[in-house]
């Protein structure tokens, strides 16, 4: 059964970048979030970005219309009940996102596709406990969505051969390119970067400044962005959990530099917070 109507679990920046490359695409979409306030906040910047995507002649102005009306939000995870597929990217916590897939699993068609848009979770444990363990996927997108090509695509232990061609030929049509990962902690993309960023915090702990840091790898490497301001863009406590995951798989070569547990504790987080490597107070 092709994929027509999409449900999307979480209205942060990674929730609704899904909800608006999806409309996008022509799906019909609605975006759930517990939290009134978040999803209007999230409906805000896919305004936002389009607005932007029409002054920049990216796309026209009934394109933008015709996307927002595509979307509809609820609070109520009920509304999944007319999802082809449903992406869940809500925070990284396996015990959450267990008990989300337990009731999507109730509330969904025996058709639906469930997908998780973890970065280091392991599938196979959030398909267990599911009757369609079969059905269930990883789909990683990388932030921020509507701007990032690439999206792991990762099969669980018990998923089936046709969730993941369905899986892919979405992705496809949402003009986005899928790479296939396998299910161990992080898959490849945070594997592997998540290391490098987590090695530039101990370069802060050595007596490097942050700024000469981010210098050195846009100028020596050609990294579009340094790695401590994408650490803030994307939360210092984002990369701490995922350390943390990957130590616990892996072993002592990804434990988390003593600097970014200190950082998280005192609440300097990256830009949400006003305050990472550098300071966003006056922005």
């Amino acid at each position: 059964m092709g994929i027509t109507k999409v449900t999307v679990l979480g209205a942060g920046s990674m929730g609704n970048g899904i909800v608006q490359v999806s409309a996008q695409a022509g799906y019909e979409v609605t975006m759930i979030d517990v939290n009134g306030d978040a999803l209007a906040k999230g409906m805000a910047n896919i305004q936002k970005m389009l607005d932007g995507g029409v002054k920049r002649d990216k796309i026209t102005a009934s394109d933008r219309d015709a996307a927002m009306g595509r979307i509809t939000t609820a609070t109520d995870f009920s509304q999944a009940s007319r999802a082809d597929l449903v992406i869940e990217a809500v925070p990284e916590d396996l015990e959450l996102k267990k008990e989300l897939f337990k009731q999507l699993d109730q509330i969904c068609p025996t058709h639906t596709i469930l997908a998780t848009n973890t970065s280091s979770l392991p599938i196979t444990s959030i398909a267990a406990v599911t009757s369609r363990p079969a059905q269930v996927m990883g789909m990683h997108f990388m932030n921020p969505v509507p701007l990032m090509k690439g999206v792991e695509i990762i099969k669980g232990r018990m998923t089936s051969p046709q969730t993941m061609e369905t899986g892919k030929k979405f992705i496809e049509s949402i003009n986005k390119v899928w790479v296939e990962a396998v299910d161990y902690a992080g898959f490849i993309a945070s594997r592997v970067l998540d290391v490098m960023l987590n090695e530039a915090v101990w370069c802060v702990m050595d007596g490097n400044k942050p700024e000469e840091i981010d210098k050195a790898m846009k100028i020596c490497t050609n990294f579009p962005m340094g790695p401590l301001e994408l650490i803030d863009m994307a939360g210092a406590d984002v990369l701490l959990n995922v350390m943390e995951i990957m130590e616990k798989e892996f072993g002592d070569k990804y434990r988390p530099a003593p600097l970014l547990r200190q950082m998280v504790r005192a609440g300097h987080v990256g830009r949400k917070a006003g305050r990472g490597f550098y300071d966003y107070s006056g922005k």
